[in-house]
Formats: structure tokens, sequence, C-alpha cells
């Protein structure tokens, strides 16, 4: 059975950087396309950043194009999201998903994912 696990979420002010980390275990991680999502209570679910499971290819969100940066290290199971210039607006529990079909589509799209892990916090003060 697939396990993800965030870390790294917490309090920062605004201008400042956090380090997601998503631990995977259970399955092939060099097999997994991995996405990062955040909501807020009450509100949809959207994409931030995805890397395809070859690492070939990257998508992300008008709202983190820039600022933040997904990438994952196939020797320990992790998948990060690098997060810099962080704004209050970025305030929200942040997930990291996986998904295993190795076609890399979709990887905006949060229904095609298969596995995801509790979230993680991020607040962000002003």
């Amino acid at each position: 059975q697939v396990r993800l696990e965030e870390s790294g979420g917490g309090l920062v002010q605004t201008g400042g950087s956090l380090r997601l980390s998503c631990a995977v275990s259970g399955w092939t991680f060099s097999n997994l396309d991995m996405g990062w999502f955040r909501q807020i209570p009450g509100k949809e679910r959207e994409f931030l950043a995805a890397i395809s499971w070859s690492g070939g290819r990257t998508d992300y969100a008008d709202s983190a194009l820039g600022r933040f940066t997904v990438s994952r290290d196939d020797a320990n199971d992790i998948a990060y999201l690098q997060m810099d210039s962080l704004r209050p607006d970025d305030t929200a529990n942040y997930y990291c998903a996986a998904k295993d079909d190795l076609n890399s589509r979709g990887l905006s799209d949060w229904r095609r994912y298969d596995y995801w892990g509790p979230g993680t916090q991020v607040n962000v003060s002003s």
C-alpha cells in the first residue's frame, strides 16, 4: 500500500521560505508522478506543481511559477516543494499526491492522482 507523508510546514513571515517534503513508501517511487496541491477550508483544491516519474517534466500553476520549485530524490523516495517569497495568501493545508500510470498526463488534475498524504499546514504571517 502506498503511503505519503508530508513534512516541513509551519509558520513563516511574508517573504520567507519553506521546503516541504513528501516521503513515499510502499511503491516504486521512481514509477510515480508526484504532485503538490493546497486547500483552504471551504475552497476547492488548488494545483501548485508536479514532476513526472522520470523527472523530465515539471508543471506549475501560475500562482507557483517563479516562486515554487518541485523536485524529487529517487534515491531516498522523497519529493520536495521549495517555496520562496511566501505571501499571506499562500496560507493553506498543503498536500502531496502520487499517481502510478506512467504516462505523465494530467499532472495538474487532482482527479488523476491515486494516493494522497494527510497534509501539512503552512501559515504565512503579514
